[in-house]
């Protein structure tokens, strides 16, 4: 936490006198700091080299040729993520998981062709069912994506966002977490994001619990269309609210709030706050929107079936890198090549979500059932489900004017599970939940949208 606001809340305890206030956890983790300097720009450039070189990734094209295609692009890939696994003692689960896409009623299949992602899985200690996923997108695509023959290099437009999921389990690999973590090469995205929706599927027929995805889409470029370079922003994308809420949910919302306070939404507050914490050098732009705008990415899938997701991606995009066939018109240069790919851009992003990861896998679950009460008095109440985990050390009651991105104060409680703010009055801020591990690591907060009744 930033000092002043550290400074704020101390002072807070004592003007109010809060009785179960108390000392917060040491807000930094150490191995955070590792997993940063671990990472590798010279990796993520092998490996996005790698990635291009197999000339097009197209979802459509060849799958026997051992040197071209998306074939041999998903086999390397699945090859690498063993090869991590090798060094770890066996610490990766790595398997193909496929579904069948027809020609029939689909504008953008050219024929009936699996589309195949990879996925290796860092298996949780405490919550092995409990999964925080980093995907990138294994296809590529020219200026038709119908034409699947044609060189498609796709060095930055998914190659950097895959390469990036490579590094950051390599990284992670070193370490054990309490939450599962999966790393996923995802196929289709041109196509229709076909490779997210097979694999969101996947985790909703097997029960899985998942934490939250971070998409990338896109990390490595920091020359925009329009001239500028930037090399400290970047963007996350996320919806403010689950699609699949029920309509009851969006009547009471009407009432209380909460419009933009979705699970996607704090997963991109969650975000936000490591990477302002431990990378401040970074600059994140927290876009609240879906997705770019009339533009879909892998994380859309997830959110479509109710699980928190973003996009993580560069901040000015250059379109004449994007969707393009390799070609010179009028002095202009186009196509996807590996000259468009500043490879420590990509380092950082990939950084930005192997500590996002970590500390949402070291972290203690969310809390469960919080609610809120406090109308038409001066003080606001949140209750939560008493959790059993040793691990939790106590809870941070989050607070925040109504029209700020940001979680600004909070205060810190222990041995409880309900918590009266005296002098807070409920109409004027919004309110969450974070559970806080004893090595200070915090879930994603956690809105109450669902009332205290006595």
């Amino acid at each position: 936490m930033r000092p002043f606001r550290f400074l704020i809340s101390v002072l807070f305890f004592v003007f109010t006198g809060i009785s179960h206030a108390q000392e917060v956890p040491s807000q930094l983790d150490t191995r955070i700091y590792e997993i940063i300097e671990n990472t590798s720009a010279e990796r993520i450039e092998k490996d996005i080299r790698t990635l291009a070189g197999f000339g097009t990734r197209n979802t459509f094209s060849d799958t026997v040729s051992t040197t071209r295609g998306i074939g041999a692009a998903r086999r390397w890939i699945k090859a690498e993520f063993e090869k991590i696994s090798e060094e770890c003692g066996g610490c990766l689960e790595v398997f193909y998981q496929r579904d069948l896409v027809t020609k029939e009623g689909n504008g953008r299949v050219p024929k009936d062709a699996y589309v195949v992602n990879v996925v290796a899985i860092l298996r949780g200690t405490d919550y092995p069912n409990s999964h925080v996923i980093m995907s990138g997108d294994i296809d590529s695509r020219a200026s038709n994506t119908m034409d699947f023959e044609i060189d498609a290099p796709g060095a930055n437009d998914n190659a950097s966002g895959m390469a990036g999921t490579i590094e950051a389990a390599r990284v992670l690999s070193k370490y054990k977490f309490k939450h599962s973590i999966a790393f996923v090469g995802l196929s289709g995205e041109e196509q229709g994001l076909f490779g997210g929706a097979g694999l969101a599927r996947y985790a909703q027929e097997n029960e899985w619990e998942i934490v939250g995805i971070l998409n990338n889409d896109m990390i490595g470029n920091i020359e925009g269309v329009d001239g500028v370079i930037d090399n400290r922003t970047f963007r996350i994308f996320s919806e403010p609210t689950p699609a699949n809420e029920t309509e009851q949910e969006r009547r009471s919302r009407r009432f209380t709030g909460g419009e933009v306070d979705g699970i996607s939404r704090q997963l991109a507050r969650y975000i936000h706050k490591q990477v302002k914490t431990y990378m401040p050098e970074m600059n994140p732009m927290m876009i609240y929107r879906l997705d770019r705008f009339g533009r879909g990415g892998h994380h859309r899938p997830f959110n479509d079936l109710g699980f928190a997701g973003v996009r993580i991606m560069e901040a000015h995009e250059n379109y004449n890198r994007q969707h393009q066939d390799i070609r010179v018109e009028d002095g202009i240069e186009y196509g996807d090549v590996i000259e468009g790919v500043n490879f420590d851009y990509a380092e950082k992003l990939t950084s930005v979500n192997a500590i996002s990861l970590a500390g949402l896998a070291w972290a203690p679950p969310a809390p469960k059932n919080v609610r809120i009460g406090g109308a038409v008095r001066p003080s606001t109440t949140l209750a939560w489900e008493e959790s059993n985990d040793p691990n939790v050390a106590g809870y941070k009651i989050y607070f925040r004017l109504t029209t700020s991105p940001t979680w600004d104060s909070f205060v810190y409680v222990s041995g409880v599970n309900e918590h009266t703010l005296e002098g807070i009055v409920i109409d004027n801020y919004y309110f969450g939940v974070a559970a806080v591990g004893k090595d200070g690591n915090e879930s994603a907060v956690v809105f109450p949208f669902r009332q205290i009744r006595r």
